[in-house]
C-alpha cells in the first residue's frame, strides 16, 4: 500500500530510550537524540556498530518497544498513538530466525498471511509466488529445519513480504551468511526495492553493504546519527585521497605516527594498532615522502595503499575512530 499522505515513509524525531540497569548493574542509553527521514520507495541503511542504537530505533518504528521521548511516524502514522494501524502498513524481519522450523516453508508463509487477515486462498497464492521469487519452491514442502542458513534467511524476508506492506524492516539481514548467500541477499534487495518501490529499512555493520545497497544512510553512533546522505555524498565530503599503511609491528607505531606526522601533504593522521591513517590532496605524491621518512627511522612497513575515501573514512572523521574499532568497543 502507497503512502498518500505525502509524508516521508519513516520519520525518527529526537528518540530517545534508557533501558534501565537490574540487579545493581547501571543503565544503559540506547537512544540520545536519534533523529533522520526516509522517503517512499528507497532502501535507507541504518549504519554503525554492534551497540550503537539501530536495533533499538527499528523496535520502536515497529511498535516493539516505546521511546522514552522523541516522536516517530511510519508511512505517516504517528507509531506511539496509533500502533496498531503500523503494524498492519509493515514487514518486519529480525536478526534472528522467525520461521518455525518444525513447519515447511510454505506452511509458515500462509500462517503468517492468516495472521495478517489474508484469506486462505489469497494467502496459498501469495506463498507459492514468494517461493518462486526467492528460488525455494523445490524445498517449499520440507521442514525449515532442513534449510541452510541462507535458505533460511529468505523464507524469513519472504514472510515479512507476504501481506505486501508499505515499509520492510531488515535488521541485520545478512549476518551470519556466508559470502554466496549474502550476495544473493544483496541481489533480492536491490530487485524488491526496483521493483516494487517498497520502503526499506536497512540496519547494518557491514560497510560494503551498506555502500551497495543504501540509497541514503545515517551513521548512528552512541544512539545518535552522526552524518547522513547519500554513500557517494558522504565520501565525497572527504577532500582528497586516503592514505593507509601498515606496519610490521604496533609497537613501532608511535614513532612511525610522529615521523609522518611532519609531513604538510598529509592531514588527519591518526593510528590503530598497526594501522596509520592520512589524508592527501593527491596520496600518490604523498605516499613515497611517507615511506621515505618511514625507511629512515627504521621503521617495518608491510603494507601501503592509496584509495578514494571510504564509509569507514568517513566513520572516522565523524567519530575519531575507526569502524573496526568501534565494532570491537562494542563485543
Amino acid at each position: 500500500m502507497a503512502n498518500t499522505t505525502g509524508a516521508p515513509a519513516l520519520a525518527a524525531s529526537a528518540l530517545t530510550k534508557t533501558y534501565r540497569g537490574g540487579r545493581g548493574k547501571p543503565s544503559v542509553a540506547a537512544l540520545g537524540g536519534l533523529s533522520f527521514e526516509a522517503a517512499e520507495g528507497t532502501v535507507f541503511g541504518l549504519l554503525g556498530p554492534n551497540g550503537a542504537g539501530k536495533s533499538t530505533t527499528v523496535k520502536i518504528l515497529s511498535t516493539l518497544s516505546r521511546a522514552d521521548s522523541g516522536r516517530a511516524f511510519v508511512a505517516g502514522i504517528d507509531v506511539a498513538a496509533r500502533p496498531d494501524q503500523v503494524r498492519h502498513r509493515i514487514g518486519f524481519v529480525a536478526q534472528k530466525q522467525v520461521s518455525d522450523p518444525m513447519d515447511t516453508g510454505r506452511e509458515n508463509l500462509v500462517l503468517a498471511g492468516r495472521l495478517q487477515g489474508m484469506a486462505g486462498a489469497d494467502a496459498k497464492a501469495r506463498a507459492r509466488e514468494l517461493l518462486q521469487r526467492f528460488s525455494l519452491d523445490e524445498a517449499g514442502d520440507r521442514l525449515v529445519k532442513t534449510y541452510s542458513g541462507g535458505m533460511a534467511r529468505k523464507l524469513d524476508v519472504a514472510i515479512g513480504l507476504m501481506h505486501r506492506p508499505a515499509v520492510l524492516f531488515l535488521d541485520e539481514p545478512t549476518t551470519g551468511l556466508d559470502p554466496e548467500a549474502r550476495a544473493d541477499m544483496w541481489a533480492e534487495i536491490e530487485r524488491m526495492s526496483a521493483e516494487e518501490r517498497m520502503t526499506v529499512l536497512l540496519t547494518t555493520h557491514y560497510l560494503e553493504e551498506a555502500d551497495r545497497l543504501a540509497s541514503r544512510l545515517a551513521i548512528v553512533d552512541h544512539g545518535r546519527v552522526v552524518a547522513s546522505g547519500t554513500p557517494e555524498e558522504l565520501k565525497n565530503e572527504l577532500r582528497g585521497d586516503a592514505v593507509v599503511v601498515e606496519l610490521s609491528h604496533e609497537a613501532d607505531a608511535p614513532a612511525a605516527l610522529a615521523s609522518i606526522g611532519r609531513l604538510d601533504v598529509l592531514r588527519e593522521v591518526a593510528a590503530s594498532g598497526t594501522v596509520l591513517r592520512a589524508r592527501a590532496d593527491v596520496g600518490a605524491s604523498a605516499l613515497p615522502l611517507a615511506l621515505a621518512l618511514l625507511e629512515e627511522a627504521g621503521i617495518r612497513v608491510a603494507s601501503a595503499t592509496v584509495a578514494r575515501p571510504s564509509l569507514d573514512d568517513v566513520y572516522l572523521s565523524h567519530t575519531g575512530r575507526t569502524f573496526a574499532r568501534a565494532q570491537g568497543e562494542e563485543l
